[in-house]
């Protein structure tokens, strides 16, 4: 047996790994004759393996660990106090101070009029939760012909198989079909692959055209939801143009829909604000949230819901027909609100709103790489988008894409000592989001690794791929 603090034996951990533990989304026969990356300690921004190599945190582990690696003892004592004192109590019919504590301080942080909060235990729970509730209210509402939802192509909202159902990337879906939910997926707010990309009015009318047809087609007097992240995440990135979320506040309202803010990667200052509501001015009927809720120190997500949709529910007039286990964990609360403290003491949120622009020029000067098609997003969020041919923007896809992302620049990056991600659910991109905690210059030394790999990368490709 091991422990905190203890030696760790490589070899064994491996083992361990390779014969009892399944990983995340990973194909396990990659490491069939390789080694599984094994981390064994965090401090500030970065990583330390097994054999003691660091590694800048670029993704903040999955864009949760916002405010790095140093703050576990704090908010290690702050769970230990809570485990000595309550560590157990659920949430139903009762309730507990510290999830009554953080349900206040999340709706005193979120935009006027989302008061409510339901807690879960991670975002793809938070989304399920959130759907049920639609369901409820329209019921309540006596519209239980309400059934359908919108949502956007490429975007991810999670894996259980409701979550699943909003989710509009093809690979993920395609097994598990079909879906529980009926859900019509609309274009994303993709400006660099959109043909009225070029022209934000033309843009945003574009895009809210399409979801009204969507809508239209799908039956107005059915669609219950319509769901989309501030910022999207699977794609690159994708920022909305100006309007668009208004616009998308009109159509709900129009037919009839609620409207849900997905920020579980947005929300807890990832764009310069407590939440990407705030930065875009949204006004959604729901928000759901995780991972920074916590900074990645324990399951904690939720859901927090306008007082004109929570109004039946807690005046009695309807029921809403939901519950888990652990919904508003006591230890899971104490973290949370502890986190929340560092947020506040180390002007965390601040951080990002000071070195935004920074990060922004930074990362739009690797434009001159010719790999560079694109570099989108806010904040401590952001993508380049890889093309073949800038003027074409002619992309790469199958077994060049995986070429170039897996066996380039992943190597490139990992042996520079840089953790991002490398994705081709939509067209292939490089994405950062560094714990929001980073200052100008670990920020500076994120841009020259990524900038190094990627004319390398760039490099690789003129001398020509391999043939397929």
């Amino acid at each position: 047996m091991s422990g905190p603090g203890q030696p760790v034996d490589a070899a064994v951990v491996q083992r361990q790994v390779r014969d009892h533990l399944f990983l995340n989304f990973t194909d396990m026969g990659n490491y069939k004759d390789a080694d599984i990356p094994i981390f064994v300690k965090g401090e500030g921004c970065e990583l330390i393996d097994v054999n003691g190599r660091r590694f800048i945190d670029g993704l903040s582990g999955l864009y949760c660990a916002n405010i790095g690696h140093d703050f576990g003892s704090e908010v290690g004592d702050a769970a230990k106090a809570q485990m000595e004192e309550l560590a157990y109590t659920s949430t139903w019919y009762v309730a507990h101070p510290r999830a009554a504590e953080l349900a206040e301080r999340i709706g005193d942080l979120a935009p006027e009029g989302l008061n409510r909060v339901y807690f879960t235990t991670g975002g793809g729970e938070a989304n399920e939760s959130m759907w049920k509730m639609v369901r409820n209210w329209h019921q309540a509402n006596g519209q239980p012909q309400r059934t359908k939802a919108i949502a956007r192509d490429t975007a991810y909202h999670g894996t259980s198989l409701g979550a699943l159902s909003f989710t509009g990337i093809e690979e993920c879906r395609t097994p598990f079909e079909p879906l529980p939910i009926d859900v019509t997926h609309v274009s994303a707010t993709n400006a660099y692959r959109h043909p009225k990309g070029d022209d934000p009015v033309a843009f945003t009318q574009a895009l809210l055209e399409e979801m009204e047809q969507a809508i239209i087609d799908a039956g107005p007097d059915e669609v219950a939801l319509i769901i989309a992240e501030p910022v999207q995440n699977s794609g690159g990135c994708f920022t909305p143009p100006e309007g668009y979320w208004a616009g998308l506040r009109a159509l709900a309202d129009k037919y009839g829909a609620l409207l849900t803010a997905d920020e579980v990667i947005t929300g807890f200052g990832r764009t310069g604000e407590w939440f990407g509501s705030i930065r875009y001015d949204i006004a959604p009927d729901f928000i759901v949230f995780a991972k920074g809720a916590t900074a990645g120190m324990a399951p904690l997500g939720g859901v927090i819901v306008h007082e004109r949709v929570a109004e039946p529910f807690v005046t009695g007039k309807a029921f809403y027909n939901h519950g888990t286990t652990y919904s508003g964990h006591p230890v899971s609360a104490a973290i949370g609100l502890k986190v929340l403290d560092i947020y506040d003491r180390e002007g965390v949120v601040d951080n990002v709103r000071s070195n935004e622009a920074y990060l922004a020029k930074r990362l739009n000067e690797l434009r001159s790489i010719p790999l560079v098609g694109d570099v989108r997003g806010v904040g401590y969020f952001w993508a380049l988008e890889m093309v073949k041919d800038r003027d074409t923007k002619q992309t790469f896809e199958g077994e060049e894409a995986d070429w170039l992302l897996r066996r380039v620049l992943s190597q490139r990056l990992y042996d520079d000592g840089l953790l991002c991600r490398l994705d081709d659910r939509g067209d292939p991109v490089v994405q950062l989001s560094p714990p929001l905690i980073a200052d100008e210059q670990m920020l500076g030394r994120i841009v020259d690794i990524v900038g190094e790999a990627v004319q390398y990368a760039s490099d690789e490709v003129q001398k020509g791929m391999p043939a397929s």
